[in-house]
């Protein structure tokens, strides 16, 4: 289906407004706290846990990181579900973002979840392995430099799972999230989340932003709700 004019390529020239460093905190702080209600709504974390993650996270200790994780709500989530599966995970959530970082910290210890204000650049140098590694939201905000970045990142953290799940780029979807937004008020929900969409992939962009990279063990999935995830599987660890 096709675009319209607007949608035909990514704008990778409109910023967010939560991204600026002078927004408004009291919108931002709204921003934050909403992503639960609409990450529930759109992003179908539960299905992707379900499916993808939980099968390689073992009864016995695992770990799962999760980059650029803004508020919090992800790995809020997932932290609960493997808590009520029985698994011992351990989930490590990192933002740069000091204003993330400090409303994530600010909400009510969840067992099992520790966030820290980093790069994930900054814990493989700190030689950090997890058996799992996520983000919601993210790929769209990053340069092509960031996201090479990102890719080797994942594969320096040695997990059994990677899935990046980011928003695709659809005019029903835009449609769809423009009128769904309008009764939220008092935040950047409903214009950066426009914003987002249009600095969104494709399906078919993703793959070939992917095979620019010649790298192996990625692959690009559709998913429900407008959505798409760029998952990595490199093999076994040598310690599992």
């Amino acid at each position: 289906m096709s675009a319209p004019g607007f949608l035909v390529r990514r704008d990778t020239d409109s910023v967010e407004e939560m991204d600026r460093p002078d927004c408004d905190p009291v919108l931002l702080a709204n921003t934050y706290r909403q992503f639960g209600l609409i990450n529930s709504v759109v992003s179908g974390w539960r299905h992707t846990y379900v499916t993808l993650l939980r099968p390689q996270l073992t009864a016995s200790s695992c770990s799962l990181l999760d980059v650029g994780s803004g508020g919090g709500d992800v790995p809020r989530v997932l932290a609960r579900w493997a808590r009520r599966d029985g698994l011992d995970l351990e989930i490590t959530a990192i933002d740069p973002d000091e204003r993330a970082h400090a409303f994530a910290t600010g909400q009510r210890p969840v067992p099992g979840l520790t966030f820290r204000r980093a790069f994930s650049s900054e814990l493989v140098a700190e030689g950090r392995t997890f058996d799992a590694v996520i983000s919601n939201h993210l790929l769209h905000h990053l340069s092509p430099g960031e996201f090479s970045g990102l890719l080797q990142d994942t594969e320096d953290f040695a997990p059994r799972i990677a899935v990046h799940k980011d928003i695709a780029r659809h005019r029903v979807g835009y449609g769809l999230f423009s009128i769904g937004t309008l009764p939220l008020r008092g935040s950047y929900i409903r214009t950066d989340g426009l914003t987002s969409i249009r600095r969104s992939y494709t399906p078919l962009e993703l793959r070939f932003r992917v095979d620019e990279e010649h790298r192996t063990g990625w692959s690009v999935r559709r998913a429900p709700r407008f959505h798409h995830l760029l998952v990595y599987q490199g093999g076994n660890r040598a310690n599992a």
